[in-house]
């Protein structure tokens, strides 16, 4: 054991457990925790112009696989600016830790201690208090077991001012890596059964199933299994593959159709991206999640397990079973594809510029899409090529550009690129310093209505053209950019749009690039 204070016990801690990356927003009552990460060289400190966007870097940093995104920032005002973040880190099934103060109020107690903890409930998987810097590596430990098991969801550390400062006898400890469970072995016997057995097996992946693309593929291919995915599943199957139906969209009547023709629907890694489709079908599902698992209906047999390692196994159960298939399914995709994508099903203009993003994004370029028509648009009809490329809000504005910057200090040998509308843009567009001071190389794509625009179409369409509090005034992106040191540039076409977005990649800077936009239609 070692004599150090509450900071220096935190930031050896966190090293310990893997962090080499927190995005923070210094300030009174964490002063210890910053000048230990200073003398941490293994850790790197970004600093954000707004709490809010520390929670949003971490999702997106952990998103592209980066590790537990990790964020520090003061209590009170500074962690409520966080909880939009953790709210999303939450919903999108993302290990995001951060570490606060306590209390969160001038008057606090030990009763508004425990408020705050109970209100953290509904959107963290678990929430702790370190109360001396000797219980702050059990607390992290404890922590990162939450972090890295099950299904990975948002965690929040407190430690109080006075812990920080205070010194004491400090044991440490060494990280632990925690096994996966690899699904019961009798489910997965009789899951290979139903799938051996079914005449119109499907396939619905979600980001769960992200590092199990070739087990996916195997199992698809033997029985001839189309693939659809969730928003966040995109690429996991390449959309090029002749078994790829791209995302599940019922809405469309095409898959809807389809999908209610399957007799045994493979759900694996999908959270809540999974909508059940019909009574009659059977569903094995796939998830970390016992407690997904547990809610689901009696036409579903659930198999708690790693989805690697439960897939690869059913994929040599079946095979076992049956000969692999060869039905012509294939052709059976083609078609619902050909219409879907085909020009008929298009909209324009989002079709032309969600094409020009395709061709100039290198096909392991990530493209994170925000809540605005493109985004909108872009889920059914942006083809993913890889795994973890397309990421995709989560209900809020805003989010977006530091989701995008999160992603590329995790990878910054990809291009990522965001797509925003001017309103969500403007809620953090700030954060072009942060880019430009630490070289984060996000290429900004801003789509400019002048308006809140599906709330403004809403208005027009359903409620007689009663307008109100949807049309907005903005300012010169590119200049405003400009001032912040980012390259910008107008695109005024689709065609403008590629070779902007081509030059902007190979400029490898940060980047902007605003492009016009008038009132859009919507469908699906």
């Amino acid at each position: 054991m070692s004599i150090m204070d509450g900071g220096q016990a935190l930031a050896k801690s966190l090293y310990r457990e893997g962090v080499r990356v927190i995005f923070g927003l210094p300030g009174a009552g964490q002063y210890e925790a910053i000048d230990a990460i200073y003398q941490e060289p293994g850790i790197r400190y970004i600093t954000t112009r707004h709490e809010q966007v520390t929670s949003y870097m971490a999702n997106g940093y952990a998103k592209l696989g980066g590790g537990v995104g990790t964020a520090l920032v003061v209590p009170g005002p500074g962690f409520y600016n966080t909880t939009p973040g953790l709210a999303t880190a939450y919903d999108a099934s993302m290990p995001v830790l951060v570490i606060t103060g306590a209390p969160h109020y001038s008057h606090g107690s030990a009763t508004s201690a425990e408020e705050d903890l109970k209100l953290l409930r509904p959107i963290t998987k678990w929430a702790g208090r370190a109360e001396s810097p000797a219980d702050i590596p059990g607390v992290v430990h404890e922590a990162f077991r939450h972090l890295t098991t099950g299904r990975r969801r948002p965690v929040v550390v407190e430690i109080a001012s006075t812990t920080f400062a205070a010194t004491a006898e400090v044991a440490l400890l060494e990280s632990e890596s925690y096994a996966p469970p690899p699904g019961d072995p009798d489910r997965l016997e009789h899951a290979a059964r139903l799938l051996a057995e079914a005449k119109r097996p499907l396939i619905w992946v979600g980001l769960g199933a992200s590092d199990a693309c070739a087990e996916v593929q195997n199992l698809a291919e033997h029985l001839q299994a189309p693939v659809v995915t969730t928003r966040q599943g995109k690429g996991i199957v390449s959309h090029r593959h002749p078994l790829s139906l791209g995302m599940a969209n019922p809405a469309y009547k095409g898959h809807k159709t389809w999908l209610d023709q399957r007799d045994v629907i493979l759900v694996v890694g999908a959270g809540a991206g999974y909508v059940g489709v019909t009574d009659s079908q059977k569903v094995i599902r796939i998830d970390l999640d016992e407690e997904q698992i547990a809610r689901e209906d009696t036409n579903t047999y659930g198999i708690v397990g790693d989805a690697r390692q439960c897939m690869g196994m059913l994929h040599r159960l079946v095979a076992g079973a049956i000969p692999a298939r060869q039905d012509g399914v294939a052709e059976e995709v083609q078609t619902i594809n050909a219409h879907r994508f085909g020009p008929e099903e298009q909209l324009q203009p989002q079709r032309d510029f969600i094409d020009a993003i395709r061709v100039a994004l290198p096909d392991d370029g990530v493209l994170v899409a925000g809540m605005n028509q493109m985004g909108y648009y872009s889920r059914n009809y942006f083809h993913g090529y890889s795994p973890r490329t397309y990421i995709s809000s989560h209900g809020n504005l805003g989010c977006v550009y530091p989701l995008a910057l999160g992603a590329k200090i995790a990878r910054p040998d990809k291009a990522v690129v965001s797509i925003s509308g001017d309103g969500g843009f403007l809620y953090n567009a700030q954060e072009m310093a942060t880019a430009v001071q630490y070289g984060i190389h996000v290429v900004a794509i801003v789509f400019n209505d002048h308006a809140y625009g599906n709330v403004m179409r809403a208005q027009e369409e359903e409620y007689d053209g009663h307008v109100i509090g949807t049309r907005l005034h903005n300012p010169d992106f590119v200049k405003m950019a400009e001032a912040f040191g980012v390259q910008s540039v107008r695109a005024e076409s689709a065609a403008q749009l590629e070779s902007s977005l081509r030059d902007a990649l190979a400029a490898d800077k940060p980047a902007l690039i605003e492009v016009p936009v008038g009132k859009m239609e919507r469908r699906y």
